[in-house]
């Protein structure tokens, strides 16, 4: 049995569809509490561990950088830990926010990190934390996570664009939009594959292929549809924010590919797949 940290976020739904993957919703793991979450763990002895439960309110961080640091710092922290003492590999979901955002070339795992922001720099002490524990592990940092579920670009999109004509949308942010589905595929192949192969531990990035803006983004969702919605592109100094968000969220993925087999899902296929799913094709 694979054990799961998180059952209602957007990767935590799609991994429930796993055949023998248990998540655990927070009531039944505490994520405030780091040690009830390793005890979590060593009650149900599983093969191995993914956390896909986490702080996700960027904004809102910027005023409880206390709380996001628990969740997202301690408490992956205290399930790496345990996982080390059963000898188990762990799977820490990250984000394309541990960097600073500049330029255009995509971020590489052994780039130095830099977050702009309190979500930011809480995943990353995650990071850190999990790294510290000292066993087999491995940190899938990703970026803009899309699916049916809970609240995400695609369904913001789609209110919006049936009730506005024109929407303006920031065109100076460039990365790859990310099916929740294929990263839960993917960490249960990566949690899988270091359970007999634990060299491969370390630091990877997967996101959807090919990159592109949030504007050119909402067109894609526009065109699927066929919602008439006129899509007008500005910069992001024309929309502000509680948190400043990258500009650059490029991932290069290449060390994933060429270690687990695992190569950048098309996103345009996944957004389709994502529309039927609602109902909206």
């Amino acid at each position: 049995m694979i054990l799961t940290f998180g059952r209602t976020g957007q990767v935590a739904r799609e991994l429930s569809a796993f055949p023998d993957v248990l998540c655990l919703s927070r009531a039944e793991a505490d994520l405030l509490d780091p040690g009830a979450c390793a005890e979590a763990i060593r009650a149900r002895g599983p093969r191995a561990v993914i956390n896909a439960a986490a702080y996700t309110t960027v904004d809102r961080a910027e005023e409880e950088e206390e709380l996001a640091t628990a969740v997202n710092g301690a408490a992956p922290g205290a399930m790496a830990g345990a996982c080390a003492e059963l000898g188990i590999p762990f799977v820490q979901i990250s984000t394309d926010y541990v960097f600073d955002g500049s330029g255009t070339v995509p971020w590489k795992p052994g780039d130095t990190p830099a977050p702009l922001g309190a979500y930011g720099r809480s995943k990353l002490a995650g990071e850190r934390a999990v790294q510290a524990a000292g066993g087999t592990h491995a940190i899938l940092r990703t970026s803009w996570v899309v699916s049916a579920h809970g609240n995400n670009f695609v369904r913001t999109m789609l209110r919006l664009g049936k009730t506005r004509e024109r929407l303006s949308i920031v065109a100076d942010q460039v990365g790859g939009p990310t099916p929740a589905r294929a990263i839960a595929a993917a960490c249960v192949q990566m949690a899988e594959t270091l359970a007999s192969e634990p060299k491969k531990r370390g630091v990877y990035h997967f996101a959807g292929a090919p990159d592109v803006s949030w504007a050119g983004f909402a067109r894609e969702i526009f065109a699927q549809t066929g919602l008439p919605c006129a899509v007008e592109d500005i910069p992001t100094t024309a929309y502000p924010t509680p948190a400043v968000r990258p500009l650059n969220s490029r991932l290069d993925c290449t060390t994933l590919e060429t270690v687990f087999g695992l190569s950048r899902p098309d996103w345009r296929a996944g957004l389709t797949d994502i529309l039927k799913e609602l109902g909206e094709t």
